[in-house]
């Protein structure tokens, strides 16, 4: 089995433990309750919420890092880098943007190929040369391409429910509601409780899981898209050290967006279990190797 295949396989079976996760929620609360709609109620809402992350993706992240789009008037490099990209490609433009922050970064956003956008800051236009920054979009090209999009807006918009849901789930098991199955079994508190604590849990670990494997591919295809895994190594080892002097505002909007970008945009964000972002130095250590290093 390649690597693209065993990634994707891995990001399905992911995607797979977090719709288990909220189906588990379900059941749980049905056999409480002894009413088996939970199961379906869970189901419709899991659907419900995929599909809004999935077609309001774009909008949601631009309009977090009160980006604007920009013409090739203003920045003809940069348009002109990414149309030959997409070409070589042999896929669709996306439309261009720039966020108002010093914090070197950039992301890929949007619910498909054809409606797809590549946003980066002026902390990233000010550091990193013509070189490193067509390495960096062409990573961005290939989360669009590869259909990262999809894949984190599924997973961010599951976990933020399941987390929902399992804080609603705890509510009604610390009121004590007693119905006609448990009879105010401490089991069923118990379980009700243990379920509310571990959901959370287990749909962040699972999204950060999903996050960490496409920024890995990203990597490896964008830096065969460029042919020159130097720069983008070159270019990570800078933005690292930038984020690290100039950190955004972790704010809860500006956490829903930063799985998105290519390095984790918050001070103090390193530890690999709970990072959105696979460590630095593997990531530049792969590319070395692509390189011959």
């Amino acid at each position: 089995m390649n690597r693209s295949t065993l990634n994707g396989v891995k990001t399905a079976l992911l995607l797979g433990l977090l719709w288990a996760v909220l189906l588990g929620i379900g059941a749980l609360l049905a056999n409480a309750t002894g009413n088996v709609i939970y199961i379906g109620v869970f189901a419709v809402l899991g659907l419900g919420s995929t599909a809004y992350s999935y077609w309001n993706s774009d909008k949601l992240a631009i309009r977090s890092m009160n980006a604007r789009e920009v013409s090739e008037a203003e920045f003809p490099w940069y348009h002109q880098t990414v149309r030959e990209l997409a070409e070589k490609a042999g896929k669709p433009m996306p439309r261009l943007y720039v966020a108002p922050t010093q914090s070197p970064n950039a992301f890929a956003t949007g619910r498909n190929r054809k409606n797809a956008a590549v946003c980066v800051t002026d902390g990233i236009l000010n550091l990193l040369s013509e070189r490193e920054l067509r390495a960096v979009l062409g990573h961005e090209l290939m989360h669009v391409y590869n259909r990262d999009i999809l894949t984190s807006s599924v997973a961010a918009g599951m976990a933020g429910l399941i987390s929902s849901i399992a804080q609603l789930f705890m509510w009604m098991g610390l009121s004590g509601g007693r119905n006609r199955n448990n009879n105010g079994n401490p089991l069923a508190i118990i379980g009700m409780l243990f379920m509310a604590i571990l959901a959370p849990l287990a749909a962040s670990l699972i999204q950060l899981a999903v996050s960490r494997t496409r920024e890995y591919d990203a990597d490896h295809d964008g830096a065969e898209l460029t042919e020159d895994p130097l720069a983008l190594a070159s270019a990570l080892n800078k933005i690292s050290g930038g984020t690290a002097r100039t950190p955004m505002r972790e704010t809860p909007v500006m956490d829903s967006v930063s799985h998105m970008m290519i390095a984790n945009p918050f001070a103090g964000k390193g530890r690999a279990l709970f990072s959105t972002h696979p460590p630095m130095e593997d990531r530049i250590k792969r590319l070395e190797e692509m390189a011959g290093y």
